[in-house]
């Protein structure tokens, strides 16, 4: 009776995809979920690659599936993913049955999958994964992941013993996961820019995990990621099997140390954050088998999508836009970060508030003093402009950070704040967006190009 309610299940699924495509529509939760409505067990009954690749974390999963996948296809692998899709449960169903014919076969040599952490034990009691990538674990949105030991818990009870763990050595977080499976680390060597201790608002991590003392850095970089020892007993950060000994960002390259050799990479992205995506993606890429000349000659074919990162000149100044997450401190902090390191004068438009659409909004603005707005309270950030129906929020927030009135611009219409820009004072425009805001993005993009900014 299961095997027959599965097989309905399979068929029904693929016929919503065929669905959905013909009303020129994104097959990638829904099909997944009328399957698993119909068999609660989907997800064990399907068949599944021989390879299982998974990458969760609270920042930089896409980025890392991204550049995987993009190196596996240039390399000739046949690769089943959720690119496309969602990464829960739901959406892992949707990419499985896509590719799985009506008898329940499926041709593709590996899986990457995203995974949501929150779905863990949902999704590894049936899908069992071979390697695991964890990029980091840090404090997330409030109504969704709340605190990192919340997090911790749901990934360690869902754990399949025999998956091996790729994790970030400079995560005093991240790094404990797993305590009886096999690991394996990355991370990035001492930088000129680290510190002794940082100054970030959030530290989810000061004492040490076994006996409570105070931790010590041996150098710290942003938040609670850097190389921790405890005075009083033996934890400590782990040793590094993949350490970024240089990041040459004239040339773009970053050479990366393995046992007993060192390998020479494009460098993708110049941020901190997205060279540890592109360490994690190498790490597992280098595990699986891949040579690093194979991986480094696909990477400079690789790109981070326009989605997250893009620039281009638009009448003779430079415009980025750059995706930051509202109701993620830290992954604002880190684009907040990136954006003062850039030379020149700059002008800054927030939209990173999404509380118009009902389905993602939330009325609780604590993040917002979680977040370092303070790294937006510099000389050459001419310009601060808020758009979005809580802009006021945003405005107070920055005053709080200390940013003079006089720099500040603030407008519940998004689509206007191009018309408030100093172009004859500033070199580069930088317009940060919410994940769900992108396509105001483009349209502010467009303003620019027909002069209406």
């Amino acid at each position: 009776m299961k095997k027959l309610r599965f097989y309905v299940a399979l068929f029904v699924g693929k016929l919503s995809v065929l669905v959905l495509k013909l009303f020129k529509k994104n097959a990638t939760y829904m099909p997944g979920k009328i399957a698993i409505k119909i068999c609660p067990d989907f997800l064990k009954y399907i068949d599944k690659p021989k390879k299982i690749i998974a990458v969760t974390g609270t920042n930089g999963k896409t980025t890392v599936c991204n550049i995987i996948n993009d190196v596996l296809i240039d390399n000739g692998y046949n690769v089943l993913n959720n690119r496309l899709g969602s990464n829960l449960n739901s959406g892992i169903a949707t990419a499985l049955l896509s590719k799985a014919t009506l008898n329940n076969k499926i041709k593709q040599d590996i899986a990457v999958f995203e995974i949501d952490e929150r779905s863990s034990k949902i999704i590894y009691k049936n899908i069992k994964p071979d390697y695991l990538v964890c990029t980091n674990l840090f404090r997330d949105s409030i109504k969704r992941n709340a605190h990192t030991d919340y997090i911790v818990d749901i990934i360690n009870s869902s754990l399949p013993k025999e998956t091996t763990l790729i994790l970030n050595a400079d995560d005093l977080i991240s790094c404990q996961l797993g305590k009886k499976n096999k690991k394996i680390y990355f991370g990035i060597d001492k930088l000129d820019t680290d510190v002794e201790e940082t100054n970030n608002i959030i530290k989810d991590i000061k004492t040490c995990p076994k006996c409570d003392s105070k931790l010590k850095y041996k150098y710290a970089r942003y938040h609670h990621i850097g190389k921790a020892y405890c005075p009083n007993c033996d934890f400590a950060s782990p040793e590094s099997n993949f350490l970024v000994k240089n990041i040459d960002k004239d040339r773009k390259a970053i050479i990366i140390k393995e046992t007993r050799k060192s390998y020479r990479y494009y460098m993708i992205a110049d941020s901190i954050f997205n060279i540890y995506n592109e360490l994690a993606a190498i790490s597992i890429l280098r595990i699986i088998g891949l040579s690093a000349t194979k991986i480094n000659n696909s990477i400079k074919k690789t790109k981070i999508v326009e989605t997250r990162i893009n620039e281009e000149e638009i009448a003779g100044k430079k415009v980025i836009t750059h995706l930051s997450k509202g109701q993620n401190p830290v992954a604002a902090s880190r684009v907040f970060d990136y954006v003062q390191s850039k030379p020149g004068k700059k002008a800054i438009i927030l939209i990173i508030d999404d509380c118009d659409d009902a389905k993602y909004s939330s009325e609780n603005l604590t993040w917002l003093y979680d977040a370092d707005f303070e790294l937006l309270n510099k000389e050459d950030i001419k310009q601060i402009i808020i758009g979005g129906v809580r802009a006021n929020d945003y405005y107070l927030r920055l005053l709080f950070a200390g940013v003079p009135e006089e720099r500040l611009i603030k407008t519940v219409n998004e689509l206007e704040t191009t018309k408030f820009i100093d172009k004859d004072n500033i070199d580069t425009i930088f317009i940060l967006h919410d994940i769900y805001k992108y396509d105001v993005a483009l349209k502010l993009k467009q303003n620019l190009k027909e002069d209406k900014g």
